[in-house]
Order: structure tokens, then C-alpha cells, then sequence
């Protein structure tokens, strides 16, 4: 019993790890190539390029960042200090040189380590930045430690409304559902519909977003999977289904709403400082926000008849049905549930990143899938402790990983906990035999 134990556990350590260390090869090629001064010039056709010297000397290593439209992209300076960023539309975007990258007694005139650079004509703008000596004011390490704290958990919580919708679906029906991510993007263009194309007030467009959303994942339930689940599809043949989906619904967002990032109402709003941390509005709304949903969804769980019959279903769907609880009806429901929180997710996203874009839900989809199988397959409450989790790993890991790398660094820290315990933090143990 215990050699079969012991071979079953091998297996599903093995096959756990090669699914995450798959993820992470994903996450790297969908991460935009760099090289040391360079960056996104052969994807993109509008480029930004500068050239940083101090006192007719180039500055080489110096670090800047483009941001603006929802893209974000680091550059640094070749030996003869130029650098050259690609962007994916002609528009105004935000460009930071770093200070602290700059050689000791060398400092930006005050006030323009950031600018706003838009393009005239041609696809080509050059940016410069004026150089003077001085001594740099900097933010202590600890102060950056806690703003990232606070910025790792507002990320965290918005990625466990989707996680724990995507792990409600798996434990009720096995399925892994690569199309979850569509339903976080539906979210967010339908408060892009609402809140700005048809200028629905903001406190109504959000609700009906959401609603609408938890609608979208009945109808992908009712439409689709019951039939499969009735025809008696396997679970590989219904995850490939699901891929297609992802792929089909992805690439009509794009036909409908294009391939440019908008933005919703309230992005850019003025930030408060508390102590080190900076917060705005939208963020301190977001956090709160996703509190109280998650703690609505663990009463859900562990109060209500129906919530008790998810659980039951999704420790064995069999012996739920025996015992006279409604199967197809409570996973009718989780998907609804599901969908809504995706929805809301999404828009929450949209506020973070900043930004909606037809793809915006794919571009966090390994972390969502990192969180489920971190926290444990199938388990809500492990979703959401794997969602805080991969959330503080994001953000933290910008302190000493390139800004780009920082999903790669959540995807390998989630390998090394599951070699040593490949059920996830709340998962149990499975046995056979």
C-alpha cells in the first residue's frame, strides 16, 4: 500500500512539475525580447530612441522605462548611451529614466526624469534628458519593500476573484478551462461598453458588467460543456475544446474591438501617499472591494445549503448525486458564480495595468493557473492563498529581476513549493488502492 503510495505520489509530483515548468516556457515567449539597448523596434513601427551623456560622455547601462496605453517595456543604454524602444501605436506614452542607474554625482535636472513624449509626423521621436551634478534624494529600501507589499497584494486579490472561479469549475468538473481567461477580458470590454462607449454612469456600467459576465458563463455552460458532459467527452478532449474556445473568442474581441488599448473612466486618478505607499482611489477601492467579495464567496461556501453541495459535489460529484443533490444544477451555478468573479476580475485588471485590450485576460492567465495549482487543484481556499502568494512574488520580484521577468520569477518559485509538496499548499493528498 505504502510502495503505491509512495509511485503515486512520484507520478503526480512528475506530471505537476512538468505543467508548471510548460507555463513558464509559455510565459517566457509571450515576454518581449530584449537586448541591452534595443527593445521592441523589429515587433512595433513607432519607436522612441534617445541618446544619455554627461558632459559630451556617454552613459552606458542607464536605465529607462516606456509606459502608456497599457504596453510597458525597459530599455538600457549600449556603451555609447543610445537606446531605441518599439510601441505598438502612436500615441502619447510616459518615459522614466532611472536615477539610481546613473553613475554617483550625476542626477536629472528636477522634475524631468519623466516626461510625456508624443509623436509628430514620423514614426520616429527622439527623447532626451538634461543632466546636471548633484546629490539624488532616494526612496529607502524598506520603503520600497512595503509599497510593493501593498502593490503585490492589490495584484493578488484581483487575480484570486478569477482563481478561485477557475478552481470551482475544476473541483465540479474536472475540466481545465483555458477559456477562463475570455471570460476576465469579457469583463472588462463590457465595462469599456458600457462605462464609455454608451457613457452608462460608472456605479451602473460596473454591475451590469459583471451581471453580464456571470450570463456569459451560464450560456458557456448551458451551450457547450453540459452537451460534451453528456456525450460522455473525456476531460483531455474538453481541455483541448477550451483551447480552441480561448483562441476562437480571443481573436473575435479583436475583429469587434480592435487591436489598440483604451481606457476606463477613472484611470490616472491623483495618488495619496500613506507613509511610503503610494494609492489611489481606484486602488484602495479595488482592495476593499475584492475583501469583501472573497469573504461573501467563503460564506457562500461554507453557510449556504448550496455552497455546501459545491463542496460536496467537487469532493466526489458520485456520491452527491446518491445522496440527492442536484449535480448539473450546482455546476450550472459555479459557472455562473465563476463568471462573475472572472468579470470582475477583469475590470480590476483593466484599473491596474492600466487599460483594456482584447488579449488582457490571456496575458494573466499562467498566473491564474500558477495560483490554482499552487493553493491546491480544486480548492477555493487554496486559490486564493495561492493568488496573494503569486501576487507578493510578482511585485516583490521586481526588486532584484527585471521588470519583465517578474511573472517568470512567480512561475519558479511555484515549481520549487510543488517539488516538495506537489498537492499544493491546501490540496490533499490522493490516494489509490
Amino acid at each position: 500500500m505504502h510502495t503505491v503510495e509512495r509511485s503515486h505520489d512520484r507520478k503526480l509530483r512528475a506530471i505537476v512539475v512538468f505543467f508548471a515548468f510548460l507555463l513558464t516556457l509559455l510565459s517566457m515567449s509571450s515576454l518581449p525580447a530584449a537586448s541591452a539597448d534595443d527593445v521592441g523596434t523589429d515587433e512595433y513601427e513607432f519607436v522612441f530612441s534617445g541618446n544619455v551623456q554627461f558632459d559630451r560622455e556617454p552613459l552606458e547601462n542607464v536605465r529607462l522605462t516606456v509606459e502608456g496605453n497599457g504596453y510597458e517595456a525597459e530599455v538600457e543604454t549600449d556603451a555609447e548611451g543610445r537606446w531605441r524602444v518599439g510601441v505598438p501605436e502612436k500615441d502619447t506614452y510616459t518615459i522614466t529614466l532611472d536615477e539610481d542607474t546613473l553613475p554617483e554625482g550625476v542626477i536629472v535636472v528636477e522634475g524631468q526624469a519623466s516626461v510625456d513624449a508624443e509623436f509628430g509626423l514620423t514614426s520616429t521621436k527622439a527623447v532626451n534628458f538634461f543632466l546636471g551634478e548633484g546629490v539624488r534624494e532616494t526612496t529607502s529600501y524598506l520603503d520600497t519593500v512595503i509599497d510593493r507589499v501593498f502593490n503585490g497584494l492589490n495584484f493578488g486579490l484581483l487575480l484570486a476573484l478569477a482563481s478561485i472561479g477557475l478552481s470551482l469549475i475544476f473541483g465540479t468538473t474536472g475540466l481545465s478551462n483555458f477559456a477562463h481567461a475570455e471570460m476576465v477580458t469579457f469583463g472588462a470590454l463590457m465595462a469599456f461598453t458600457f462605462g464609455v462607449v454608451l457613457a452608462v454612469p460608472l456605479w451602473l456600467a460596473l454591475p451590469v458588467a459583471v451581471v453580464a459576465t456571470a450570463a456569459f458563463g451560464y450560456f458557456n455552460d448551458a451551450l457547450l460543456w453540459k452537451p460534451l458532459r453528456r456525450r460522455g467527452v473525456g476531460l483531455i478532449p474538453m481541455m483541448i475544446v477550451s483551447i480552441g474556445l480561448s483562441l476562437a473568442v480571443r481573436y473575435l474581441y479583436q475583429v469587434f474591438y480592435g487591436g489598440s488599448t483604451s481606457q476606463l473612466p477613472g484611470v490616472g486618478m491623483a495618488e495619496m501617499q500613506f507613509g511610503p505607499v503610494s494609492l489611489s482611489w481606484v486602488d484602495i477601492g479595488s482592495m476593499i472591494g475584492s475583501t469583501l467579495i472573497l469573504l461573501g464567496v467563503a460564506y457562500f461556501l461554507l453557510r449556504t445549503r448550496i455552497g455546501k453541495a459545491t463542496r460536496a459535489v467537487s469532493d466526489n460529484p458520485g456520491l452527491a448525486s446518491a445522496s440527492g443533490i442536484d449535480v448539473d444544477r450546482v455546476i450550472r451555478i459555479v459557472w455562473t458564480l465563476g463568471g462573475a468573479l472572472a468579470g470582475l476580475s477583469g475590470i480590476l485588471w483593466a484599473y491596474f495595468r492600466p487599460g483594456v485590450s482584447w488579449d488582457m485576460g490571456f496575458q494573466i492567465l499562467l498566473l491564474i493557473f500558477a495560483a490554482v495549482v499552487l493553493g491546491g487543484l480544486g480548492t477555493a481556499f487554496g486559490a486564493l492563498v495561492g493568488s496573494v502568494i503569486v501576487g507578493l512574488l510578482v511585485e516583490l520580484s521586481t526588486l532584484f529581476l527585471p521588470s519583465d521577468m517578474k511573472y517568470v520569477g512567480a512561475l519558479g518559485v511555484m515549481i520549487l513549493i510543488l517539488l516538495f509538496r506537489p498537492q499544493g499548499i491546501l490540496g490533499r493528498r490522493e490516494r489509490i488502492g
